[in-house]
């Protein structure tokens, strides 16, 4: 229900104006309990809301904002992940590529340093910089070693890394893809994360305030309507 809560109030969130959007005060994962413990606390107290002019709009808005809420954090957490997934993974395999492109770049600059037009295009690919510099690179010398193996093997060089070299060059393309491609989103996912949350937010703050003054005089039910997270502090 979380996801079709979320689609059903998705217009509603891209609508909203950036001014009104609040950043989360409290672990999103303690405000949601706490929003699904007051839906069931409330329940009781239902007639001494309404009482008071708690609107039945909001009371009905409890459950679906929850379930938005719950389901944009989910989507944020998991994107996150998968960007983060794909930083370790870059880490971890960038060495050995730059490690190659370097052997590349000195064996082709000794194969062909009685070829000035091939030099040429070894310094263009020297010069570049960057995360899709160095997978373009691979690629790039891996082609240009292809096309002129005869030169490369005068100094026995073994060709199977220009394999190596576009393989690398292929998986690393996939890696920055998915790091790129979450940096990205992930400005849009947080967005409506935080959108869903100022949603929920207005609701509970709404109906705690209905309970504070309907149930002032009730210790037992009043407390219900508090925020266990901030008495705490």
């Amino acid at each position: 229900m979380s996801k079709t809560h979320f689609e059903q109030l998705l217009p509603q969130l891209e609508a909203m104006e950036a001014d009104r959007v609040k950043q989360p005060n409290m672990p999103v994962d303690t405000f949601l309990q706490e929003a699904a413990d007051l839906e069931v606390w409330m329940q009781e107290d239902l007639p001494k809301l309404t009482a008071v002019g708690l609107p039945q709009r909001t009371i009905d808005a409890l459950p679906v904002r929850l379930g938005a809420l719950r389901h944009a954090q989910s989507e944020w957490t998991r994107k996150r992940n998968t960007k983060e997934e794909a930083a370790r993974q870059w880490e971890a395999q960038s060495s050995e590529a730059m490690d190659l492109k370097n052997e590349l770049e000195h064996a082709f600059r000794f194969a062909f340093r009685k070829h000035p037009d091939l030099l040429g295009k070894v310094q263009e690919v020297e010069a570049g910089l960057g995360h899709a510099d160095l997978v373009q690179d691979l690629s790039d010398l891996s082609l240009l070693g292809k096309a002129h193996q005869d030169l490369l093997a005068s100094i026995n060089f073994q060709t199977e890394k220009l394999d190596d070299s576009a393989a690398i060059s292929e998986n690393l393309s996939k890696v920055l893809a998915a790091m790129n491609g979450e940096r990205l989103e992930n400005g849009e996912d947080k967005t409506l994360r935080d959108k869903a949350f100022t949603l929920l937010k207005e609701t509970v703050d709404e109906i705690r305030d209905a309970g504070k003054y309907a149930l002032w005089k009730s210790p037992e039910r009043l407390k219900g309507y508090k925020s266990a997270h901030w008495a705490k502090f």
